[in-house]
């Protein structure tokens, strides 16, 4: 072959391709303020203009901190919010002071006249004014005359309704306006003001008051260590899935914005620029989250105020966090995502022509792993001496030292999970198509995998261990009320003037429909007629209980009893040894049943009555109230009640389980007698009332924890879905079949969640037990709960991947090959 002169062309010599050589580190240098800005706002632009891609990971970024962002706005709102309701009930109290205030024209006689509705409390006063200015209570425009009654919103609903037939009657008022929102504690709380006559208070209980309102005196009531131990936990097992889950927000897209930045190296940026640009692109989408987390937040507090949970309603208007609060997550969220932007970066080298993600990847290291939850381990161990007063440091302090140990626990479980998925799948051999497509994602990525359960995975385990303490917490707090509600079901006081009014309440009782029996007991106070005590006060006295032989079988051991019978109850035990003069009444002796207007102190003027020598002497019995009574039982034929001095009747009401509202019927009846009078509903036992308030603050903050985590590992699948769009069409397009893709999808969430939640597990039971060494209770494992909890844990997550498959099939198309 000849060259263009004519001669021979030369032969190109071969060259030997020599490797390249590795890069040097490039120097760091020290950068300023300003050129961190400017890096910043770069990422910032290319977010918003890098075309689709940008746009999408931006977006999928905001709706993730955004959610995240939502619920931390919700629960640094909870103590303002409580904190509101506090302040408004405090300003409508009208407690009953040590003495009432002499009536005059700026008092007011009230009246409790509160009532229960198919499970609702509504919380009523009757009232009538002394005088022309008496004092008013927030909410309402003026005191209602006799007849009239203001009522709350969500009472007006209920009486207008058709469910409010039943409580239309028990309320025979005039409805003339509603109460506004100073005068109630939440939108669903039902409460009237209604006005009667002076003259009808004179029939039923009563005071006067000179003011409305009351301020807590002294300290409040401190938790025990148990109710304590369990806020302290519950915040952090709440909060702690939020913080995780925010992080990982910040790095969706990871994988995609990189090759992007690769880009950037060609022309001139080194890799701390780049990093730095990167950073700019998380801020921009988190400070676009903190805008949609506000968003979600105002939304959501809406939809807040038409949800009532345990009698428990908010005002929007009580849904707002406190300044210092809500300036510390606008802070801290946008600097996490910079932190975490950066940090996930340190593994990533980007070069002009490519990323190259640690191509020799490095083993996890365990070490530090171990080294957070042994630290957490080491911050409660010293607390399992007891955690409650009197035991070391003060309360707060131990307070915080319990946070802080669980905390470490609990993301020492996060830390140690992609290191034991990484251990895991790098084993995993052979098997069919989908387990290999699946495996071999996991071995090239398992820390995104490891990330999209991590959330799960600290909930189930701080869930498991807040189950564990719960449960002991629980027993300690409800009590055993000693009532027996199989023998009787509701117990009403009616207040009467004389016998005959209590024969004819008793009668009113039988003659209500859905009601079986009455047990009828009329009582009053007998004194020793022949005391050498000068004091009146020191007489000693007893109770004279008259009732029918089936009633008096309820409080006495009577074997045979028929009208005319007397029975003395025996006096034994402690009853005998702290009151021995109280044996005065016997078969034959003569008592006064003369008292004083309270009823409890004998009169100056004796009204003799004599014990009959037949009477019997009984053993007394457990009343259904879970007391036992003392003194004479008499039947109607031996004792005539309108001899009774200040008598009292108790009506035992036995209902009709085929009737549904035998129980409001009855409630209907007793406001007819007495709009003020005590109807007990008979419960064997009885809950705190400050472990009914924490339960019901886990409550909703478990749901809303547990909507995040769904709503989250949503984003988080669409996400991965979306970063892996490309590959999948190119299976597609080679043959794969889709049942085969999604089959790979769900073996991919399925290793990670099993590994994650036997983590959660083991990590549960050990948090579990300290705590419980810390309130000094033995180690008690629910595991029917603990397998609910599990399951619970698994179903989200399953439920999530299913929720997935919609867009996996949209994305598993050809067209998924164009590019820009």
């Amino acid at each position: 072959m000849s060259g263009p002169d004519g001669g021979r062309a030369a032969t190109a010599p071969t060259l030997t391709p020599v490797p390249p050589m590795p890069a040097a580190p490039e120097p760091r240098r020290r950068v300023g303020i300003a050129r961190w800005a400017a890096d910043l706002a770069m990422g910032g632009r290319f977010a918003v203009t890098g075309g689709r891609e940008s746009w999408a990971r931006t977006i999928m970024t905001a709706v993730g901190v955004g959610l995240g962002v939502a619920l931390l706005l919700l629960a640094s709102s909870a103590p303002n919010a409580y904190s509101l309701r506090g302040e408004r009930g405090d300003a409508r109290a009208a407690l009953g002071f040590q003495t009432d205030p002499v009536p005059g024209p700026g008092t007011i006689q009230l009246g409790r006249a509160n009532t229960t509705y198919r499970g609702a409390d509504i919380e009523g006063l009757v009232m009538s004014p002394d005088g022309a200015h008496p004092p008013q209570p927030p909410g309402i425009g003026h005191i209602p005359a006799p007849g009239e009654m203001w009522v709350s919103p969500a009472l007006k609903k209920l009486l207008a309704s058709g469910d409010g037939k039943l409580l239309r009657e028990r309320l025979p008022y005039r409805t003339i306006g509603t109460i506004d929102d100073s005068g109630l504690s939440g939108p669903a709380d039902l409460r009237y003001y209604a006005g009667i006559s002076q003259k009808e208070f004179a029939h039923i209980n009563g005071y006067h008051i000179d003011r409305w309102g009351t301020k807590n005196v002294g300290k409040p009531q401190p938790l025990n260590p148990g109710l304590l131990l369990l806020v302290v936990v519950g915040c952090v097992v709440l909060l702690l899935p939020v913080l995780i889950f925010i992080a990982t927000a910040a790095r969706f897209g990871g994988e995609r914005r990189d090759r992007r930045l690769a880009a950037l190296r060609l022309v001139g940026a080194d890799s701390h620029m780049t990093r730095r640009i990167a950073a700019g692109e998380s801020l921009f989408g988190s400070l676009l989250g903190l805008a949609v987390g506000g968003v979600l937040f105002l939304l959501i507090r809406e939809f807040i105020s038409t949800v009532t949970l345990w009698d428990v309603s908010f005002f929007a208007s009580d849904i707002r966090p406190s300044g210092l609060l809500a300036a510390l997550i606008t802070v801290t969220v946008p600097a996490s995502a910079v932190i975490v932007t950066l940090v996930a970066l340190r593994g990533i080298t980007i070069e002009p022509l490519g990323v190259v993600r640690n191509a020799t990847p490095k083993r996890r290291r365990l070490w530090w792993r171990l080294l957070l939850p042994l630290l957490g381990i080491g911050l409660l161990l010293p607390l399992a001496d007891g955690f409650g007063p009197g035991s070391g440091s003060s309360s707060d302090t131990k307070a915080y030292q319990a946070a802080i140990g669980a905390i470490l626990l609990l993301v020492g479980l996060t830390a140690l999970l992609p290191w034991l998925v990484e251990a895991v799948v790098e084993r995993f051999g052979k098997g069919p198509v989908p387990w290999q497509l699946a495996t071999r994602r996991l071995q090239l990525s398992s820390g995104t995998a490891a990330r999209a359960v991590s959330g799960i995975t600290v909930a189930v385990a701080g869930a498991i261990a807040i189950q564990m303490l719960f449960t002991t917490v629980q027993n300690d707090s409800t009590k055993e009320t000693g009532q027996d509600p199989h023998r009787t079901q509701m117990i009403a006081n009616v207040r009467v003037e004389t016998g005959a009014q209590a024969r004819a309440a008793f009668d009113r009782y039988r003659g209500t429909k859905g009601v079986k029996d009455v047990l009828g007991f009329t009582e009053g106070y007998i004194a020793d007629a022949h005391s050498k005590e000068k004091d009146r006060t020191s007489i000693a006295t007893d109770s004279l209980t008259v009732a029918g032989c089936p009633a008096l079988r309820e409080v006495a051991r009577v074997t045979s009893c028929e009208d005319g019978d007397v029975f003395v109850i025996k006096r034994s035990g402690s009853a005998a040894y702290y009151d021995p003069g109280a044996d005065f009444a016997k078969p034959g002796a003569q008592v006064n049943l003369n008292m004083d207007p309270s009823g409890y102190t004998p009169s100056a003027t004796k009204k003799l009555w004599t014990i009959p020598r037949s009477a019997k002497l009984v053993g007394s019995r457990t009343d259904p109230t879970g007391s036992e009574r003392t003194g004479i039982l008499a039947t109607p034929g031996a004792f005539d009640v309108a001899d009774l001095d200040q008598p009292r009747a108790v009506a035992m009401l036995r209902l009709d389980p085929k009737v549904p509202d035998a129980a409001e019927f009855t409630r209907n009846t007793s406001a007819a007698l007495d709009p003020t009078m005590d109807v007990m509903t008979l419960s064997s036992t009885s809950e705190s009332s400050q472990f009914a308030t924490i339960r019901r603050g886990l409550f909703f903050g478990a749901t809303a924890t547990l909507l995040l985590i769904g709503a989250s590992m949503i984003v988080t699948t669409l996400e991965q879905l979306r970063e892996r769009r490309r590959l999948l069409s190119v299976l597609v397009a080679f043959g794969t079949r889709r049942a085969t893709l999604s089959w790979s999808i769900l073996w991919q969430t399925a290793v990670p969640v099993v590994l994650g939640l036997a983590l959660s597990i083991a990590g549960g039971l050990a948090l579990g037990a300290m705590l419980l060494k810390m309130v000094d209770q033995p180690l008690a494992v629910d595991w029917s709960s603990l397998g609910a909890m599990t399951g619970i844990g698994a179903g989200v997550i399953l439920l999530v991947t299913f929720v997935s498959l919609p867009p996996l099939w949209r994305m598993m198309r050809p067209e998924g090959l164009r590019t820009e």
